[in-house]
């Protein structure tokens, strides 16, 4: 059975130790705050097997709205290096997408650290961004909490406005690596079943409000 952990937030402070031992010429320009909201789809079906018996089911992850925050600071690229915290409240359901039966509320938290590499013409600056982290899934019902490592690309546009204040819109996907044949989810009842799928794939449309300071 897979350690478990409290919250995504007793995480972020190697994340963050990693960020302040980065080179001292990357970390010379702005630093940034970028609250972001926006919507989660096209979650991936994984594939669930009972402990005891032979029913099988697929499960997904609803598409719901999401928000979040990056923290980060500019680099002479031009671009950035940041740390993205990113929240969704959804519902598991049974037998794929479209079936929609509920099995549990869902939390889905991702906190990533992650580069972006921005292409400037005049006031607007499209961007490629790279990350990687963690993924927590965060089940009602006295489920336990499921931690795993995560990477996520993505592409995007901003549009400054002026110097220290930018709009920008993007998609982003992530990939979450399950471990394949485990256990998961499991409570005071023990674990009912055991995934078959490997990776949990998300997609992200959001916009946000850049400040620059």
């Amino acid at each position: 059975m897979p350690v478990k952990h409290p919250g995504i937030f007793s995480l972020s402070l190697p994340a963050l130790i990693l960020g302040l031992a980065m080179p001292a010429q990357v970390l010379a320009q702005d630093f940034f705050i970028t609250p972001v909201g926006g919507y989660s789809f096209g979650s991936t079906e994984l594939d669930f097997a009972q402990n005891e018996g032979d029913l099988e089911d697929k499960f997904s992850i609803s598409e719901d709205a999401n928000y979040g925050l990056m923290l980060g600071v500019t680099t002479n690229d031009p671009g950035d290096v940041y740390l993205l915290y990113s929240h969704q409240s959804a519902t598991l359901n049974s037998g794929g997408v479209f079936a929609g039966e509920r099995i549990a509320d869902l939390a889905v938290d991702y906190l990533h650290l992650g580069g972006t590499l921005y292409f400037p013409n005049g006031n607007w600056e499209p961007y490629v961004t790279a990350t990687a982290g963690l993924t927590q899934l965060r089940p009602d019902g006295g489920l336990d909490s499921e931690t795993r490592f995560s990477m996520g690309l993505g592409l995007g546009t901003q549009y400054r406005i002026t110097e220290h204040l930018a709009l920008m819109a993007e998609v982003r996907g992530f990939a979450t690596f399950m471990d394949t044949d485990n256990e998961i989810f499991c409570g005071d009842q023990g674990c009912v079943w055991k995934l078959q799928a490997s990776t949990l794939v998300q997609g992200q449309a959001n916009i946000g409000i850049q400040f620059k300071f």
